[in-house]
């Protein structure tokens, strides 16, 4: 990779800029920062939490990353049982919120909450922020905990009683895809209102700069939680960033009644570090920016849809009790792809990977002063529809980065198959039929036809507990076998690619009880995720269908250059090719007919001047960001 020094330039005074602007309303920009869920899942301890947001400070503060987050379940002792949807394992004060874990946070003992760990983060010239699930805990509903006034001092009481949890708690808007865990509150209630409201003015007290707010957008929305937080939050005299996750099938018009009420919203469902995931965010990402979504009025500032963190580096598996131990599965060109995406649609930039594991290649993709630079400053960002692509040559304007050649692959490029997560209330969702094979063994397959694969199809059994297992288990839970003779279990994911001749490493892993690898089979033909409540389907994708395969986007920079991104989503190479007319009637304001354009590639190097066209031979998966400087 070029180094821009001219570009770490821009991009230092630039931040200089945000960071004045930033004092004056919320999210001026993308929020930037780390959290912990990629690497750590939900088991960080303070030490390690701690360590990360030292070497954060030393290393990527000056880049923006200002907020370091600790993700789910920092309440949640790390003790034999306990798992993602377990109950019982939580620690929660006498009036029912949640508290982190003595052990694994021990500078929270004597009721201090998050402040020791605040005050060194804020020593470090960072923002901490944390994680926090929807309404109530099933726990603190299971003892019916008094609610707090904290305008009194007190227990909460009205109409001659004592409030307590079993008061407010909504036992049937349970979290989908944590049943056991957290439920909604009344907030029609006084008393609904009197828990949240003790509850965010504890956060505000512990010093918390940012919540990411679980299970209450998408399909779990709960549009009366999050208009009362957000009402709570405009009262602190504390400044606190309003974050919601996740964001499986929310559509511009769901986002339009929440985006003036927080500052970053998920748009998507978990990403993780497979193709598939990258490539499904393509889709939702023109069409939030087609809504004039992007950097809308939020909460006491601005708002901004979040494609969500960057799963780059040394990462965990969802829904796993292990920390960090594993790189991630992307190759450099998808890397580049994702970064470049997340850039261009000016998403909030949240890294995953373990920082004190932070390799150069993955240092140098997520502090690249030009991807950066966009994604603070670009304006007008936008898909570029006028472009055209295919297998062969590359036209020979002036300037083309390379000598004309044929792709590698001049095969048409194969079907794939992709194991999709979907709304269980979606019609197609219902695709799953059983075979009883024997009394432990049942066969699922998917009914449709999958063209070069005749059918697919999963063994299921119930998991096998251990001898020493001591919680109740639910009887409906299965695991998903590529194999009748093998301990390999079906790991959930938003979208991993199935083909007739791919290895399944990475699809499967050893069985465990990871809430991940447990599915449940609906009588209507779902198959339901318990890490997610999503359902899975089998979708049929042809990546070289017309110009499905090949993407752009456009944006202009704060001194006029025009950014734009070519992305190649087919399975082999492709040329790429769009007209520098085309740009001009695409951004406000530029008349680029006969224009003369000095152009570079972020990646590769300067390629000189084009009066006509931008032509490139783009790798699979890969990406092209060019700079250009048209007059």
């Amino acid at each position: 990779m070029k180094t821009h020094v001219c570009g770490f330039l821009v991009f230092f005074f630039g931040f200089s800029l945000y960071r004045v602007l930033s004092v004056r309303e919320h999210a001026s920009f993308p929020p930037r920062g780390w959290n912990s869920y990629d690497s750590f899942c939900w088991t960080i301890s303070e030490e390690e939490f701690l360590q990360s947001a030292e070497i954060i400070s030393q290393r990527l503060k000056h880049h923006g990353y200002e907020y370091v987050v600790v993700d789910y379940l920092w309440y949640r002792k790390k003790v034999p049982g306990a798992y993602t949807d377990s109950l019982g394992f939580d620690v929660i004060d006498k009036w029912g919120r949640v508290i982190p874990d003595p052990v694994r946070w021990p500078s929270s003992r004597g009721g201090k909450g998050f402040s020791e760990v605040a005050k060194k983060v804020h020593s470090l010239g960072l923002k901490f922020g944390i994680h926090v699930m929807r309404g109530l805990s099933r726990q603190a509903y299971d003892a019916n905990t008094p609610i707090l006034d904290t305008t009194k001092g007190g227990a909460y009481t009205g109409s001659d009683k004592q409030w307590h949890a079993q008061d407010i708690g909504i036992r049937e808007r349970a979290c989908a895809w944590m049943q056991h865990g957290f439920m909604s509150v009344n907030t029609k209630s006084e008393a609904g209102r009197a828990f949240l409201r003790s509850t965010y003015e504890q956060y505000a007290e512990w010093g918390v700069d940012f919540v990411k707010h679980d299970c209450v957008f998408g399909d779990d929305l709960d549009i009366d939680e999050i208009t009362y937080v957000s009402e709570v939050l405009q009262k602190l005299r504390r400044p606190i960033l309003y974050s919601l996750s996740p964001g499986t099938s929310v559509t511009p018009r769901m986002a339009k009644d929440v985006l003036g009420l927080v500052n970053m919203y998920r748009i998507t469902g978990d990403d993780w570090d497979t193709w598939g995931d990258v490539a499904s965010h393509f889709d939702v990402s023109r069409d939030f920016a087609a809504s004039n979504m992007i950097g809308a009025k939020g909460l006491l500032g601005k708002s901004w849809p979040d494609l969500d963190m960057l799963p780059l580096g040394w990462l965990t598996d969802p829904g796993s009790n292990e920390g960090p131990h594993r790189e991630c599965n992307l190759n450099l060109d998808e890397k580049k792809t994702q970064m470049t995406l997340w850039a261009m649609a000016k998403s909030p930039l949240m890294f995953g990977g373990d920082v004190r594991k932070l390799d150069g290649t993955t240092y140098s993709l997520i502090t690249n002063p030009t991807v950066l630079e966009i994604n603070y400053f670009s304006s007008n960002n936008m898909e570029f529809p006028y472009i055209t692509g295919g297998k062969g040559t590359a036209s020979e304007t002036k300037g083309s980065p390379r000598q004309s050649r044929r792709c590698l692959n001049e095969k048409d490029a194969s079907e794939g198959h992709f194991l999709g997560m979907t709304s269980c209330k979606d019609p197609n969702a219902t695709g799953w039929s059983a075979e009883v094979l024997d009394q432990d063994l049942q066969q699922l397959c998917w009914k449709e036809n999958l063209g070069s694969l005749e059918s697919l199809c999963l063994y299921s059994r119930k998991p096998r507990l251990s001898s020493d297992e001591q919680l109740a288990f639910d009887e409906e839970k299965i695991h998903l076998l590529a194999s009748d003779g093998m301990d390999i279990c079906l790991d959930a994911s938003p979208r991993r690619k199935i083909t007739s001749k791919e290895s399944k490493d990475g699809l499967f892993s050893p069985c465990k009880r990871d809430e991940n690898q447990m599915w449940k089979l609906n009588n209507n033909g779902g198959l339901v995720s318990s890490y997610s409540g999503l359902c899975a389907v089998v979708n049929r994708v042809d990546a070289n269908a017309g110009n499905g395969g090949i993407r752009s986007w456009i944006a202009t920079g704060r001194r006029g250059e025009i950014y734009l991104a070519f992305f190649n989503l087919n399975s082999e190479k492709t040329v790429i090719r769009a007209r520098i007319a085309d740009m001009g009637k695409t951004l406000p304001g530029r008349n680029l007919e006969n224009a003369s354009c000095k152009y570079s590639e972020v990646w590769t190097r300067d390629f000189g001047v084009t009066k006509d066209s931008i032509s490139t031979e783009v790798e699979t998966h890969g990406c092209a960001l060019f700079v250009l400087h048209c007059g």
